[in-house]
């Protein structure tokens, strides 16, 4: 193989740059990610009863749409939550490489099966199944530059005219909106209703008819008469627009004809349609969007499709509306991957300075050099071909396989310099000889190289998911090494090198010293091996002890998935007792806005806080806070560090009254949870009830506060039971 190149090398020359090319096309149409699709894929059914209790969702909603997901293909298990809001989510985990798009049908499919069984209020609201993960992607924030506009006037702009697009951006799974758009809101008088003999429903109803959109029909529509002049539609206004309007709704008419009006028992205004969150940004009334990611979707493309997005509808905003971005994972990763760019290079110019230094060759040098972007590029073709992503691990594979694929150029080149100075043959007659003399060696070598990562690769689990498509890039560098190897690296052998001088080459000033330092370190090494061999006992000891050591050091190690990082924001819940008023949260979260924009100004830019929203629930005694800091480079040093930043705010925030407010940093993998560390759920088997359980819980809790030392941060995952009143009525 190698002999058929050296007489051809434009043909080896056009090979290399076909692979060239095609991994040039590669890189710009492979997506950019931090890690590989990790986590397994998710579908989540999202339903509303209004006015219910957590208890009536669980039971009337919740349990008949999970008895009826029974049976779907690839499903390992499915967990829910409902609260007193009135809100149920059941979220299906499906098996690793399972379809998102078929799941998601399936799904749908099941669901119709249990649409007859929930209530007709459930089913008037509608029932969503999103194909998204569970965490959040970004966070776009809505304010008033000149404060214009009140928190409402944002969030029903916002409602009306960013929503609906943001959720068709390509890789969006789904977009939660802090806030609400505007509705006519009537406040019934009880008393005034009594007074009239009227019930809620008799004013719904009339609502319903007198606030509806009727077709007015034509003006000369046809049959029409000999002498018709004119064709027009008829526009008739039924829908009501003020509160004026709603006002002189008609509801009954009195045995003396007198009229009763909507007006004369409620009171009728225009407010938002849901006032359950109350979003702030640096303290100020804002509206804002939760971006989450659709399962699969690639994040740096989704998150530039919906910044893309805004700046485009941003020519509509009105004057004094700002878009801010408060929350947004995306930067850490870009910065990431520069990071390993610039890892990458780094590595190839090194490579080049340590075999220029010992070569001592410009021409031998420049040619294991020329190999390296060659199969670098071609590695990238091969990502493509496969579907894989240009993430840290597969670049981390390939700054590792830069080691390893200079190694076969070098064989070759060493050789055939070889041969050329002990032969005194021309470089091509030289080259043929040498790669007869070394062709199955480099062979050899790339198969064992190969099989020491070729098990990483059938690694199941999200261990697998990770190490995969380190391995496969290592083996997919290394096989086309060898192949570069074995046709470009010898034709530019047998046309770029020389034959050997007289007397050989003559090292300069700087090579002499170096070569001198390198023969004295050569001659102390070998002299070291010699005593080694006269000891060997005493040696082997001491061998024994030093792998002992590593063992006692190895079981010591934490260990852990992945390590937590800086990623340039985190999160702060704030959760207060069952039945606080959101008044009372917004109290805390302002405090909380306070402390970040105070005490931690130095590192933190933005502070955006959302009560009555938590990943624990909905409820108005829940709240979140999305905390963004300045960059890096503006925070140098341990002490400015997220962890150090976290650190201190726990322990400051821990003072706020009736409250329980915790910071937390994002995990390492965004598709496996909200919080670094762990989760761990208790399930009731034993069918012991709501109270056990809640019981069992606060067990644990308290076991778990009991070792500081080994777990911190323990909190429970839900929101405590708010308080209820029973009403029996006397049907008498």
């Amino acid at each position: 193989m190698a002999n058929y190149f050296i007489d051809r090398p434009v043909f080896a020359w056009v090979l290399a740059i076909i692979m060239m090319l095609a991994g040039g096309l590669a890189i710009m149409n492979l997506p950019v990610a931090q890690y590989p699709q990790i986590a397994p894929p998710t579908i989540t059914v999202s339903a509303t009863y209004p006015g219910a209790d957590a208890q009536t969702v669980e039971d009337s909603v919740t349990q008949v749409i999970e008895q009826n997901m029974n049976g779907l293909d690839g499903l390992m298990y499915m967990s829910s939550t409902s609260d007193a809001a009135g809100n149920a989510s059941i979220t299906l985990t499906f098996e690793t490489g399972t379809s998102p798009d078929i799941a998601q049908v399936q799904v749908q499919n099941k669901l119709q099966l249990a649409m007859p069984s929930l209530p007709e209020a459930v089913q008037q609201q509608g029932i969503s199944v999103d194909k998204s993960s569970s965490n959040i992607l970004m966070v776009a924030a809505f304010i008033s530059d000149n404060g214009s506009l009140n928190q409402y006037d944002i969030a029903d702009y916002v409602a009306s005219n960013i929503k609906d697009p943001l959720s068709r951006t390509a890789g969006v799974g789904s977009v939660q909106l802090f806030g609400s758009e505007y509705a006519m809101r009537i406040w019934l008088d009880p008393q005034k209703l009594n007074k009239y003999n009227l019930v809620p429903s008799d004013v719904i109803s009339q609502i319903k008819v007198q606030n509806n959109q009727i077709s007015g029909g034509q003006l000369g529509g046809m049959p029409q008469a000999a002498d018709q002049q004119l064709n027009a539609s008829i526009i008739v206004q039924t829908r009501l627009q003020t509160p004026e309007e709603f006002g002189k709704i008609l509801l009954k008419v009195q045995q003396d004809g007198s009229q009763v009006l909507l007006r004369d028992v409620a009171r009728v205004e225009l407010g938002a349609e849901d006032y359950s969150t109350v979003a702030r940004y640096n303290g100020k009334p804002a509206a804002g969007i939760a971006i989450k990611l659709a399962t699969g979707a690639n994040a740096l493309d989704t998150s530039r499709a919906v910044k893309e997005e805004l700046n485009r509808l941003s020519a509509y905003f009105p004057a004094s509306l700002k878009t801010v971005y408060p929350y947004d994972t995306t930067p850490f990763i870009e910065i990431s991957i520069q990071e390993v760019f610039k890892t990458l290079v780094e590595a190839i110019i090194l490579v080049f300075l340590v075999m220029y230094l010992f070569l001592q060759n410009f021409r031998a040098t420049i040619i294991p050099t020329i190999a390296v972007p060659v199969v670098i590029l071609g590695t990238f073709a091969i990502l493509s071909a496969v579907g894989f992503t240009i993430n840290t691990l597969t670049m981390f594979g390939m700054v590792l396989a830069i080691g390893l694929l200079v190694d076969d150029a070098i064989v070759v080149v060493e050789n055939v310099e070889r041969v050329i100075a002990e032969d005194k043959l021309p470089p091509k007659e030289a080259t043929h000889k040498s790669m007869g003399q070394i062709q199955r060696a480099l062979v050899g070598i790339a198969v064992v190289l190969s099989a020491v990562f070729m098990p990483m690769a059938f690694m199941s689990g999200a261990t697998g998911e990770i190490y995969r498509q380190f391995s496969i890039t290592l083996i997919s560098s290394m096989l086309l090494s060898v192949f570069v190897a074995m046709s470009l690296t010898p034709a530019l052998c047998a046309t770029i090198l020389k034959a050997a001088p007289e007397g050989g080459h003559k090292p300069n000033a700087l090579f002499a010293r170096f070569n001198t330092l390198f023969e004295k370190s050569t001659q102390h090494y070998t002299d070291s091996t010699r005593s080694l061999l006269r000891c060997t006992g005493r040696y082997m000891v001491v061998y024994l002890l030093i792998c002992a050591g590593m063992a006692v050091l190895f079981l010591r190690t934490p260990t852990s998935f992945l390590p937590e990082e800086d990623q340039g924001v985190f999160m702060t819940t704030a959760q207060l007792p069952s039945g606080a008023t959101m008044v009372n949260t917004t109290k805390v979260l302002q405090q909380v806005t306070d402390y970040y924009l105070t005490k931690e100004k130095d590192n933190v830019q933005s502070v955006f806080t959302v009560g009555g929203f938590g990943f624990s629930g909905q409820g108005q005694n829940n709240g979140l806070a999305f905390i963004s800091l300045k960059p890096w480079s503006e925070r140098v040093g341990e002490e400015n560090s997220v962890t150090a930043i976290i650190q201190r705010a726990m322990i400051a925030l821990s003072s706020i009254n009736k409250a329980v407010v915790f910071p937390f940093n994002l995990p390492a993998v965004a598709e496996l949870g909200t919080a670094s560390g762990f989760d761990m759920e208790l399930l009731d088997n034993g069918n012991l009830g709501h109270e056990k359980l809640t019981q069992a819980r606060n067990e644990l809790l308290s076991l778990a506060a009991q070792s500081p030392d080994q777990v911190t941060g323990v909190r429970p995952n839900g929101l405590e039971d708010t308080p209820m009143f029973k009403v029996n009525v006397n049907a008498a």
